[in-house]
């Protein structure tokens, strides 16, 4: 069985990704790693070039900025990155530049990998999601959060990024995907108040048309008020070791009140049935139709 990990990245160092402990954090599951670093301004290439494996396989690109509406560049830099995965290849997996996954869980993803490489009715494995907020020590618990979303692909070159790469699809057709006893760590908010919202600015411009509100935020002051949130938990679990380093040198403090819930009595309502029960209900997804797959699968 082959797994060629994909990931793609940009202005890594300007916008203070952990795109070094994603990579890390899958290579001991890919026989091969593809990095499609996209031209900026920073040293993303010398940062990714010290990674000390030879599984990696750099590959350059040029992000058109006319496609940023939505995010839709994004889905066609994953789209440039799967072109590069070779035939031989039985899955992809797909880490984004701020996500991690946690070492416990790497014998799980290679055997439902291996369970399901001949079956071709299943055209992915869906991956559960943890969000990190502020620091490592809080994650966000509300709906708001996207609960799981397809991170390991079948290599079939019909299934492409969908919309601003957050998940796939063949065609318009959601994949039939098998939800697995694995997480993925969210990293994309855990960042110091002054880089977060650099960071926030930087980004902004791929899901926001130039208005006189955008250049408004554009001029705002550089610090970003994580206490405008509405539902959080404290994490007390362990981290995935590739991002210990990082955690390590976490330079700033927050004290977030986990007590303080800012939800609509609907949503109150449906967090608590969620809780109760595991099922998220009334929530627009992208990670497949797992419930057929499973289905068809228990029939055969």
């Amino acid at each position: 069985m082959k797994i060629t990990g994909i990931t793609i990245i940009r202005n890594a160092i300007k916008n203070d990704y952990p795109i070094v402990e994603a990579i890390n954090s899958i290579l001991p599951i890919v026989n091969e790693m593809i990095v499609c670093i996209g031209k900026g301004d920073d040293d993303t290439t010398q940062l990714i070039q010290r990674i000390s494996s030879s599984k990696i396989k750099i590959i350059f690109s040029e992000w058109d900025m006319n496609l940023r509406k939505g995010g839709q560049v994004l889905a066609v830099e994953t789209n440039k990155a799967l072109q590069h995965v070779s035939a031989d290849t039985d899955w992809v997996f797909y880490i984004q530049a701020d996500e991690a996954v946690h070492e416990k869980y790497q014998q799980a993803i290679l055997d439902a990998a291996q369970k399901y490489k001949d079956d071709k009715r299943v055209d992915g494995l869906l991956f559960k999601y943890l969000h990190f907020y502020g620091t490592y020590d809080y994650v966000g618990d509300s709906r708001k959060w996207y609960n799981c979303e397809t991170r390991i692909i079948r290599n079939d070159k019909n299934i492409i990024s969908y919309k601003d790469a957050q998940g796939f699809r063949k065609g318009k057709t959601k994949l039939n995907v098998i939800a697995i006893d694995a997480f993925i760590y969210h990293y994309g908010w855990v960042k110091s108040p002054v880089q977060m919202k650099v960071k926030q600015k930087n980004v902004s411009r791929f899901w926001n048309e130039d208005s006189e509100a955008h250049t408004a935020y554009l001029a705002s002051e550089n610090f970003y008020d994580f206490n405008d949130f509405d539902s959080l938990k404290k994490f007390n679990g362990t981290h995935p070791a590739a991002m210990q380093k990082r955690i390590n040198e976490q330079n700033w403090k927050l004290d977030l009140d986990t007590g303080k819930k800012k939800l609509e009595l609907k949503d109150r309502l449906l967090q608590w049935f969620e809780k109760i029960t595991g099922k998220r209900l009334f929530t627009c997804t992208n990670e497949g139709k797992t419930k057929k797959c499973q289905s068809f699968l228990e029939r055969g």
